[in-house]
């Protein structure tokens, strides 16, 4: 009882926490949703919805996702930031050293960081790049757009699922 008295009255030490969770649990909303869409939500309205109607549905369904990961994604920048810094702390406080000299670190920390980088530009093609619903469209684009009707939802959930890989590397190199 007195372990855990001392890490919830730590101030030193439950702010990492809560900020660390905050961090996993954003980024399971964010990759279960994108999971969910892609693997679940997607095949189940293509078998289901006239092919006329299931761009409009997936993209009002798409829609109220994407107010929710722009939220999710700023809460992930930032506690991220956060992370690094107490990160940097710990792995100063075992090697004399901040994760600056640790090559290994920073190699793969640069690759997720180019990896959200990479999702976040996909994030925002498609809010910026919203496709005219009344624009007439090709048969080659129809079944474009039947294969998947959110552009790039598919590598969207690969780049989020190497994110984490390169998370799960990260926690075990400065342990």
């Amino acid at each position: 009882m007195d372990t855990l008295q001392s890490i919830l009255f730590d101030i030193n030490q439950i702010v990492p926490i809560v900020n660390h969770w905050l961090h996993l649990v954003s980024a399971v909303i964010w990759i279960g949703g994108l999971a969910f869409l892609v693997l679940s939500l997607t095949p189940v309205l293509q078998a289901v919805v006239p092919r006329e109607l299931l761009k409009p549905v997936a993209e009002g369904l798409h829609r109220r996702y994407n107010k929710i990961v722009g939220l999710i994604l700023v809460v992930i920048l930032f506690t991220g930031g956060i992370n690094l810094h107490y990160v940097n702390q710990l792995v100063l406080s075992q090697t004399g050293e901040g994760v600056a000299h640790h090559v290994k670190y920073l190699t793969i920390f640069f690759i997720k960081l180019f990896l959200v980088l990479s999702i976040l530009t996909l994030y925002l093609y498609n809010i910026i790049f919203k496709e005219d619903p009344h624009a007439e469209l090709s048969d080659e684009e129809k079944a474009e757009q039947y294969r998947e009707p959110i552009p790039f939802q598919r590598a969207a959930l690969v780049i989020g699922l190497l994110i984490i890989l390169c998370a799960a590397a990260l926690k075990h190199l400065h342990q």
